[in-house]
């Protein structure tokens, strides 16, 4: 039966109405008194431990700054208890790449606020963990075919921001600023602090999406170390476990994907599920050699069976 759009809404309020008299009908309340909703406040530091070196978060302008990517990561529940649960399976080849490569720890929040820990594919072109666009990959190895587009692996991406991130720090000897070139340029960082007789990210006026980026990195620092501070309870049997996997080392070109996932026990979809960088159905010559994980727990990623 179809009801009018006018019979639909006056239904809703008419429910509305009964369901807030009901609530409150029992309940005293003053006529100057006003109805808030009271939430928790994120707590804000005075100084945070960053890269390695305390800063200080007095002046009232970084503090607001901060402040409010603390406010909008604490209450952006779905993205922020997706990125906590997501942490305990990538963080730990994250972390040990950064220590490989002598890069602070806290740049693997960089890639929280860069992808939410995805291998996502942005408007703009730029992909996986880190974000590099197609025309930067390249100038830090990374491949990029038909067959394959190693911005999707985590390891080799890994490795490639930390090249991109110690080639600023040489440049601007500040790992704030090298992490704020990251997402402006080095070269546009360096011509605002240049046009403003400033040498600091912190001190610089900056376009909004990088006067946001070291503080949104910052934010979810402190809430991912801290999550029960900021409202996040996730146990550790929600949290995402690391695949286990086996490596095969690949000498030979592979003409069906598929097929060859079938031969050693897994899915075309398991495959690509640990080896995102593989896009097409076959691996030539051209991307070879090459190591391709497989599922070595089949309990934890294995073929379907009702």
């Amino acid at each position: 039966m179809y009801l009018k759009p006018q019979i639909i809404k006056t239904s809703l309020w008419i429910s509305l109405t009964f369901i807030l008299f009901n609530c409150t009908s029992n309940k005293k309340v003053s006529p100057s008194t006003p109805l808030v909703r009271t939430q928790k406040t994120p707590k804000l530091p005075r100084k945070i431990l960053f890269f390695n070196d305390y800063i200080p978060i007095t002046d009232f302008d970084l503090r607001e700054r901060l402040d409010r990517e603390l406010l909008v990561n604490t209450y952006f529940q779905s993205s922020t208890s997706i990125a906590l649960k997501r942490a305990t399976r990538y963080f730990p080849t994250i972390e040990r790449i950064l220590k490989e490569e002598g890069v602070p720890d806290d740049f693997k929040y960089l890639c929280v606020i860069e992808s939410n820990l995805s291998n996502v594919t942005s408007p703009a072109g730029a992909a996986g963990f880190w974000q590099f666009m197609p025309g930067t990959a390249p100038e830090y190895g990374i491949k990029i075919t038909s067959e394959i587009d190693e911005r999707n692996h985590l390891e080799k991406s890994t490795r490639a921001a930390c090249q991109l991130i110690k080639n600023n720090y040489t440049l601007f000897n500040d790992w704030v600023n090298a992490c704020a070139a990251y997402n402006r340029g080095p070269g546009g960082l360096m011509q605002d602090m240049k046009s403003q007789g400033v040498k600091h990210f912190f001190d610089t006026e900056m376009n909004p999406e990088t006067a946001r980026y070291v503080f949104r990195i910052m934010a979810l620092k402190l809430i991912m170390e801290h999550p029960a501070d900021y409202g996040y309870q996730i146990p550790n049997t929600a949290r995402y476990s690391p695949i286990k996997c086996k490596v095969i080392h690949v000498k030979n070109p592979i003409n069906n994907i598929a097929m060859w996932a079938r031969q050693h026990g897994t899915s075309l979809k398991n495959l690509r599920i640990l080896n995102p960088w593989i896009l097409s159905n076959h691996l030539s010559s051209a991307s070879i050699p090459c190591t391709i994980q497989i599922p070595a727990n089949k309990e934890q990623l294995g073929v379907f069976k009702k």
